[in-house]
């Protein structure tokens, strides 16, 4: 394969062909905790909750209100809370009722052990 086929990946950041990165893991990952990390990576790979949790995580004193989340939207709200759903029952956020609203916060040591996994050894 010519050096324009490559992904950035292979090809190495300067498009060099030597591999410029540090590998992504330093041993392969084992089944179980595979199994056991798919499903949060599943949960954000929706752009929706993407920027969901990144909304929350850059959100003033670490939590934020569903009304200060809807307005970010051009959905309905039964769509946005479907959504906070489903991150939350991933354990990626959490979340505590107060009067009317909800308030959400990321679970920064589930994000830690994902960013372990994918960042440079």
């Amino acid at each position: 394969m010519s050096k324009q086929g490559l992904s950035i990946v292979e090809a190495g950041v300067d498009g060099s062909g030597v591999g410029c990165c540090a590998p992504l893991a330093s041993e392969p990952l084992p089944e179980r905790e595979a199994v056991e990390l798919a499903p949060l990576f599943k949960a954000i790979a929706d752009p929706v909750r993407l920027r969901l949790l990144s909304l929350i995580a850059c959100h003033e004193g670490g939590e934020a209100c569903v009304c200060d989340l809807t307005a970010a939207f051009d959905l309905t709200p039964p769509t946005i809370s479907h959504h906070l759903k489903v991150l939350r029952q991933a354990g990626l956020i959490g979340s505590e009722r107060r009067g009317t609203w909800v308030y959400y916060w990321v679970n920064s040591g589930v994000l830690a052990r994902m960013s372990a996994l994918i960042g440079p050894a």
